[in-house]
């Protein structure tokens, strides 16, 4: 008996593109099983090394998976946690988890396997320095040397090189990485403790695949130079056509890209290991040579293909599983063992064995159990026996032939253990440092995300040899509006609670009250809702009745009453609970849902942030222009304005006169063409006595070519300040934006997060003022962060200062300088500025 993986994992093994958002099991055509099998006679890899999701060269990646049919990988350092998000308001570790998932998505299409270091995603980086300090170099060192000596690659190709040309201090700190990599993963004095799972592994040569783009040419026509441009008629498309397809998975990122066609050359510089001649591959045996007597198994394969019926698959089943049977007395290595998962794969593919193990059931709770349907159907007749099957403690003996095209479906139930973990993302089960998650078990480093939690072992008989076919276990649904679904089995204890808000303001000694729904997904006796509160708030415990009914939802409110005497500015966290006389259940279940890729839950403290600050506002109703998504309606409304959004349809419609301020969201004048119909109201509304502030645009093209903003002209550099304490001066102390209905002080600068400010404006009108001036170390003062001016009676404002991390991060000074900005249009006077300098230091 041998053992397999999933029939998914056959899917990225061919480069099959499947459904993301279900992942829905795909059965391959018969082309598909014709590329497998000559897949099966390739024995070469190649790894590619970046930073961050869509770093990676997807049309290479292409054409090495699926044109040259080599085991292709690529190494994503970070997760992208640190990036903006063109689709929605999550941030940090939730982009990160959506990320990973766009990721995986493109590797279906492009056939590539993923893998990721324990390195986070801090945000734009100017130096490699920086970068490699922040994620703890050796750390990550530690992990790519993990991942070449477990893949083991015949090359390695870096997307950046190792200084300032690649543009980002993750990029060159990637290249570092990987080069250092390169001969670390060979050395047996490196990360010794590695050995007892992998052994030390030297690649032969190293390259960086050069580029041009953002116009920055790093090729030359020195440089190893192929085409991978061409058209591959079993696949039907392109190599650039099928990168196109694998990059505009990053949606979140705003890369939909178009399909591209005809040559494409790819450039390559050799970092070590000998420069190749005529191919990358020069000098590497990817035949079966290198398998110590597989000589005769490539002529085996040959047959096979040369046999192959595309009209009559199952022909083929014989032979593959006497192949099976060949390559299984090999001596026992990499390559043997990954043919022999591929050998598997094509067999169940050929035999058209459709298996499943499926529950109606989104969530299996801690020490409940929940309904299992095991569904198979012989679909192309070879011959096939079922013998059992074994999930969960459930182990049924069949012994039953599947006769042709006849379904088999039967239904247990499986218990689900309370001390099974809950399904956690395993690079967030423990807390993270500073630059990196922390993984304690070596065999998960590495991986893209979490094996299923359930998996169901079918051991079947075919053709007279026994074979181990793993089968996830997946809820199955059907949409009525997209049709049958399939998505992963969440592991879950048995109550989860979800506050109403996440984060409170807190500007006067009152006390604060706190809503929470309590989702009991079993019977509960004798619970009590509470709160764990530090020394700064008293709280009351509220009990909650004899029982929480199985599948009830109840809501309770606590008041938390500040203790005077302690009250401090800055974030306090309470979280919510709730007891029993044995047990205390404090886990808030948090799911992201996007069409193109499957659900993502993960599991988070249920926790309240109460931001305390001196805060005062001036105006009540603000309008907020829908931008890319972020957090920064729902903190204005805990300041205490009304926020009304503005949609293309209300923008148009709505008397802008109403509000006392409009605020344009991030990225709004790059995803809404409706800004620049509506550029004339909007200046009328300023004119007139508005006030309207515009937080960060791209000065790439994703939306509106070359949009007008402001009154007078300005545009937008890339230009940014990713220090978070770097120093600020203080351009104009008298300003209002300094002074009024709030005195912005020193301590109102600290405590940013991940950075000062992005894209900031340049090249403005002489009717703008600028009121910061900041600058990252070794670099120019910079006063684009915020540039401001009257125009007629009211004001504008563009700032790249980032709101929309700081709020949400809890950031006193954030709230009280965007409260002044907003009560611009309320200041009296003649507005003079001082413009002596002041200096503020963290």
């Amino acid at each position: 008996m041998q053992k397999s993986g999933s029939f998914f994992l056959l899917i990225l093994a061919l480069g099959v593109s499947i459904c993301a958002r279900s992942q829905t099991p795909h059965a391959l055509s018969s082309s598909d099983i014709l590329v497998g099998l000559k897949k099966l006679n390739v024995l070469g890899s190649v790894l590619y090394v970046a930073a961050h999701p869509d770093d990676e060269n997807t049309r290479l990646l292409a054409y090495f998976a699926k044109g040259k049919l080599y085991r292709t990988g690529y190494l994503s350092l970070t997760r992208g946690d640190g990036g903006q998000n063109l689709i929605g308001n999550e941030q940090g570790i939730e982009l990160g988890l959506i990320r990973t998932q766009e990721l995986l998505s493109a590797r279906r299409i492009d056939g590539a396997e993923q893998f990721f270091s324990r390195a986070f995603d801090f945000g734009f980086s100017k130096s490699t320095e920086e970068a490699l300090s922040f994620w703890d170099k050796n750390k990550i060192l530690s992990d790519a040397v993990w991942v070449i000596r477990r893949f083991q690659p015949d090359i390695i190709i870096t997307r950046f090189p190792q200084d300032s040309r690649a543009g980002h201090g993750h990029h060159s700190a990637s290249a570092v990485i990987a080069v250092e990599a390169f001969t670390a993963a060979a050395d047996p004095s490196q990360f010794p403790e590695q050995l007892k799972y992998v052994k030390p592994w030297q690649a032969k040569r190293i390259l960086w695949n050069t580029f041009s783009f953002l116009g920055n040419n790093t090729t030359s026509e020195d440089q190893f130079k192929m085409d991978v441009g061409e058209f591959n008629p079993m696949l039907g498309k392109g190599f650039g056509e099928i990168s196109a397809e694998s990059r505009s998975q990053h949606k979140s990122q705003g890369f939909g890209v178009s399909r591209q066609r005809g040559p494409a050359p790819e450039y390559f510089s050799v970092w070590k290991g000998e420069a190749p001649k005529a191919d990358l591959f020069d000098g590497v045996n990817t035949s079966w040579e290198r398998v110590k007597g597989g000589e005769s198994i490539r002529q085996q394969v040959e047959t096979i293909i040369s046999n192959f019926s595309l009209f009559e698959p199952v022909k083929s089943v014989k032979a593959l599983v006497e192949l099976y049977k060949n390559v299984a007395t090999l001596q026992k290595g990499y390559w043997s063992q990954q043919k022999l998962k591929e050998i598997q794969q094509l067999i169940e593919a050929c035999s058209g064995l459709w298996i499943e193990a499926t529950t109606s059931d989104h969530l299996a709770v801690q020490s409940d159990s929940i309904p299992v349907t095991f569904f198979l159907n012989n679909r192309n007749g070879a011959s096939v026996t079922i013998r059992s099957i074994q999930l969960a403690g459930v182990d049924t003996l069949m012994n039953r032939p599947l006769p042709l095209n006849v379904n088999i479906e039967f239904r247990k139930y499986i218990v689900i253990p309370d001390t099974m973990p809950v399904s956690q993302p395993y690079w967030l089960v423990n807390q993270m440092s500073k630059g990196s998650f922390n993984v304690n078990n070596q065999l998960l480093i590495g991986n893209p995300e979490n094996k299923a939690a359930f998996n169901a072992r079918f051991l079947v008989t075919i053709e007279g040899r026994d074979f181990e076919v793993l089968r996830p276990l997946k809820q199955k649904f059907t949409d009525p509006v997209k049709g049958e679904l399939y998505e992963p089995v969440v592991v879950t204890p048995p109550v989860l609670i979800r506050p109403e808000k996440t984060l409170l303001i807190s500007a006067s000694p009152a006390p604060q009250t706190m809503h929470f729904s309590v989702r009991s997904l079993k019977e509960i006796t004798a619970p009590v809702f509470s709160i764990s509160a530090n020394n700064q708030w008293s709280v009351n415990h509220l009990p909650a009745g004899n029982t929480l009914e199985k599948g009830s939802e109840t809501d309770f409110t606590l008041i938390a009453r500040p203790l005077l005497k302690e009250r401090t500015n800055g974030t306090q966290t309470v979280t919510g609970l709730v007891k029993t006389a044995n047990e205390s259940f404090t886990s808030s279940l948090r799911s992201i849902n996007y069409d193109h890729i499957p659900g993502i839950n993960y599991f988070k403290m249920p926790a309240v942030n109460i931001v305390t600050l001196n805060l005062k506002i001036i105006g009540k109703k603000i309008g907020y222009i829908e931008g890319a998504g972020d957090f920064v309606p729902a903190a204005l409304v805990q300041m205490g304005y009304q926020v009304t959004m503005l949609n293309d349809n209300n923008l148009a419609n709505l008397n802008l006169a109403q509000f006392d301020a409009i605020i344009a969201g991030v990225r709004a004048y790059n995803i809404r063409e409706s800004l620049n119909a509506n550029y004339g109201k909007l200046m009328r509304y300023v004119e007139q006595g508005g006030n309207l502030i515009v937080q960060y645009n791209t000065s790439s093209q994703i939306g509106p070519v070359k949009a007008k903003i402001g009154p007078y002209p300005f545009s937008i550099s890339r230009n940014r300040v990713t220090d978070e304490n770097a120093d600020v001066k203080i351009l104009k102390p008298q300003h209002p934006i300094l002074t009024f209905p709030n005195k912005i002080e020193l301590s109102d600068f600290s405590n940013w997060v991940q950075e000062r400010s992005i894209y900031h404006a340049q090249n403005w009108d002489k009717h703008y003022e600028t009121i910061f001036s900041m600058h990252d170390p070794g670099e120019p003062d910079d006063e684009g962060s915020l540039i401001t001016t009257k125009y007629g009676k009211g004001n504008f404002v563009y700032t790249g200062l980032v709101f929309y991390r700081e709020l949400p991060a809890g950031v006193p000074g954030a709230y009280r300088l965007l409260a002044n900005l907003i009560a611009l249009n309320s200041v009296k006077g003649d507005n003079k500025t001082n413009v002596n300098k002041a200096t503020i230091k963290n």
